[in-house]
């Protein structure tokens, strides 16, 4: 297939990318590299099936331009992060509701029959429902949140009004090869490892009880093949006897609109998280065992616990984790000591 990758050098988006091309894919890149890097795709670029766009998802033409003779989208450009929507919501909105409806729209005019794009585990907001099924979510708390409700009404709605199908996939805490440790909304694993390869304690909002489903990227990929390659047929048919199964007294629309969490079902505190990335690094450098946490108070817009159920998925899909936490964690850390050096 010919696949569109919108920030296809940011962390998931360039490991989509590497995981299209090893396939055999045709690869189209389209990233602005406002938080993706060059380096992520570098190694890409003489390779005949691979082609980058610089361009930006909030310029309708540039989106058009990039899905042209297109199989299928992968939308993975957005501003990610809950503090930086709370200091820039404006930035947040126009990123991920303009540039995620700027995408979406080219893809129906271009004709493409199915649109997959990267959902959010924050989209649960307070629901209290532990572990955190697809159709029970709460009230958001942060305007990133906000966001990722939004795509996910505007992709059923194209879905009902043009025929386009899509697939949310909602990730929760991905990590691993390509996953920035720098700047100020950088994610927890990386930033943590960046601290302890430097001796410097991570720092825990709160009091590291807060807990989280911790995905590594592997999985992600997993997924993301899955929701690309999975017939139509087999996804309605598939959704309706996971319906039936639940007790869910909804019945799928005549257009595929669906979304699905992305995770291993496995909760980790954020001390337990620390203790192990110290752990594995000090296999590198017997220095790092030495290096304590210290805590600072909890972050606003914080969600304290976050599990997902993965049962739709594994029914719907055929998803099954290869990896789990711990094997993600380190493998991650030995790509981290490699090339955070």
């Amino acid at each position: 297939m010919k696949i569109m990758v919108t920030g296809g050098a940011g962390f998931i988006g360039s490991n989509l990318c590497e995981a299209f091309l090893e396939r055999g894919d045709e690869v189209v890149c389209l990233d602005n590299f406002s938080t993706g890097h060059y380096k992520n795709i570098e190694h890409f670029v003489n390779n005949n099936k691979f082609s980058l766009i610089e361009g930006d998802i909030r310029v309708f033409s540039v989106c058009a331009s990039a899905v042209k003779d297109c199989d299928i989208v992968h939308h993975h450009a957005a501003l990610g992060s809950v503090p930086r929507s709370i200091a820039s919501p404006l930035d947040t909105v126009d990123t991920n509701i303009g540039g995620f409806v700027n995408v979406l729209y080219a893809a129906k005019e271009a004709g493409i029959k199915r649109f997959v794009y990267a959902a959010s585990s924050s989209t649960y907001g307070d629901s209290k429902k532990m572990p955190k099924i697809e159709h029970i979510i709460g009230s958001a708390l942060s305007p990133y949140a906000i966001t990722k409700y939004v795509d996910e009404l505007f992709a059923k709605n194209f879905s009902d009004i043009y025929g386009i199908e899509t697939i949310g996939l909602r990730y929760f805490n991905v990590f691993g090869k390509n996953q920035d440790p720098h700047g100020g909304y950088a994610a927890v694993i990386p930033k943590f490892v960046s601290s302890l390869m430097n001796y410097s304690s991570p720092t825990i909002n709160g009091d590291g009880t807060y807990s989280r489903d911790f995905t590594y990227i592997k999985n992600v990929l997993q997924a993301n093949i899955l929701a690309s390659s999975t017939p139509g047929g087999v996804i309605t048919e598939k959704i309706m006897e996971y319906n039936s199964s639940q007790g869910i007294d909804e019945v799928p629309g005549e257009n595929i609109s669906e979304v699905f969490n992305v995770a291993c079902g496995v909760r980790t505190t954020l001390n337990e998280l620390a203790d192990t990335l110290n752990r594995n690094l000090s296999e590198y450098d017997s220095r790092i065992s030495t290096v304590p946490v210290k805590h600072a108070e909890t972050r606003e817009g914080d969600i304290p616990h976050s599990l997902a159920s993965i049962e739709k998925i594994a029914a719907v899909l055929g998803y099954s984790p290869e990896y789990s936490v711990e094997d993600g964690l380190k493998e991650a850390c030995k790509w981290y000591y490699d090339h955070l050096r």
